[in-house]
């Protein structure tokens, strides 16, 4: 905590009561949620700064307030070094969150009634790529594809059928709880065939690709979306839209003034430095580390008898069946929670459970990279994961369970600077 988190506790002693507690449960306990982060001292460095305080209203060059130069120049630098770690043509800071700029790309790219075919929320998709509760479903006619059964990844073949069956007019592909590498390629190739626009939503395994860890979808798709935690390791906050330079004008006319009112420059200052950092050797060490340790987690949980979907990963999620060891994903969760380490319930394809039970549970590695576990100490919490659910009952195994948890967090800081700050 900051010096100004001194006044706060007296001003207000009740949230900075709730501030301090919250910052001792993330010390005291392992966090294996696959969308959770903790953001570089660097990349977050700007927000709430001096630029927080500044009115930015349009776009650099074109601004509706006065005294903006210093902040086009700003945008400007975010958004240059943001194209040249994707190579992009070009980048769009200003959305709040992801999922807004999600909703700006399809207004951008399509009329109310248009088809958007992307994956089925319960195989492993998002709410903003056409569920059917979603501004993106209530709006656009959403055609879903899913997973092969047999091998639990996506089906390409349907996806091939559906596009020549309904003609889409925007195929979507990333998802939330999807733990393969997307093929890119053949989804652009599907797009091309019938003339529809492709847009990959990478916010999950956005810093891989940013470190070149994994295949990027910029050559194949027409626009990228993404948020900026993650495996990103920025604050959370701010979408991120990538796209062709033919399509700048109409993505950004969504954004502001389609959607938005002023940017909020703080977060964009932040998101520069989180761009430069992201191209540093360091960072690129980091994103190895979070790759290496799933793989070494999926191997190690396979070893204790868990199923995995697609029967492992080749990115930084895991999405594990708990049903041969616990009945649910939301008692996997409850006793996991109970021993300091931190997961959410999740579906896995065709779960014969509802989503506020579920069969499963989504974990990933980038948090805990982030504290500098190394890969015998990641299938040391494997193995305690493991335990917890095989003992679910058995409170005298629990107790062991949750001191060697305690233990494990005590020997890493929240961002172990010395390791992965640049």
């Amino acid at each position: 905590m900051d010096n100004s988190f001194e006044k706060i506790k007296k001003f207000d002693p009740e949230m900075a009561e709730l501030t301090m507690q919250e910052e001792e449960r993330q010390k005291k306990t392992l966090c294996l949620i696959a969308s959770e982060n903790y953001a570089s001292p660097l990349a977050a460095g700007l927000e709430g700064s001096i630029w927080a305080d500044k009115n930015a209203e349009g776009y650099p060059g074109g601004r509706f307030v006065a005294g903006c130069e210093l902040a086009d120049r700003v945008e400007n630098l975010a958004k240059e070094r943001i194209k040249k770690l994707f190579g992009a043509d070009h980048v769009n800071v200003q959305s709040m969150s992801a999922t807004v700029g999600n909703v700006a790309i399809l207004r951008a790219l399509l009329k109310p009634g248009d088809t958007v075919l992307s994956m089925e929320l319960d195989q492993g998709g998002h709410l903003s790529h056409g569920a059917k509760f979603h501004y993106s479903g209530k709006m656009y006619q959403s055609v879903f594809y899913g997973l092969n059964k047999e091998t639990e990844e996506i089906d390409m073949e349907q996806v091939e059928r559906l596009a020549k069956e309904h003609q889409p007019k925007l195929i979507i592909c990333g998802a939330s709880s999807y733990p393969k590498q997307i093929d890119y390629k053949r989804f652009g190739e599907i797009a091309r065939s019938v003339g529809a626009y492709l847009m990959a939503d990478i916010a999950h395994p956005v810093g891989l690709i940013a470190a070149g860890i994994i295949p990027s979808p910029i050559p194949h798709a027409d626009v990228v979306s993404s948020s900026t935690h993650k495996t990103w390791r920025g604050a959370r906050g701010c979408g991120i839209i990538m796209c062709k330079e033919e399509l700048a004008k109409k993505i950004d006319t969504q954004v502001f003034p389609g959607l938005q009112g002023a940017p909020k420059m703080d977060m964009i200052a932040a998101r520069a430095v989180q761009a430069l950092e992201s191209m540093t050797p360091v960072y690129k060490a980091y994103q190895q580390k979070v790759y290496d340790n799933a793989q070494a987690l999926a191997d190690e949980l396979l070893k204790c008898g868990l199923r995995l979907v697609s029967g492992g990963t080749n990115t930084h999620l895991i999405l594990v069946d708990v049903r041969n060891l616990i009945t649910s994903g939301k008692e996997a969760e409850a006793v996991l929670e109970s021993v300091g380490i931190v997961v959410n319930k999740n579906m896995i394809p065709y779960d014969p459970q509802s989503p506020k039970v579920t069969s499963g549970i989504r974990i990933g590695t980038p948090a805990l990279t982030t504290r500098g576990l190394e890969e015998e100490e990641i299938r040391e919490v494997g193995r305690l994961l493991a335990d917890t659910l095989k003992n679910s009952g058995n409170t005298e195994a629990l107790d062991k369970i949750r001191t060697r948890v305690a233990e494990i967090a005590a020997e890493h800081p929240l961002f172990d600077e010395e390791k992965w700050l640049a």
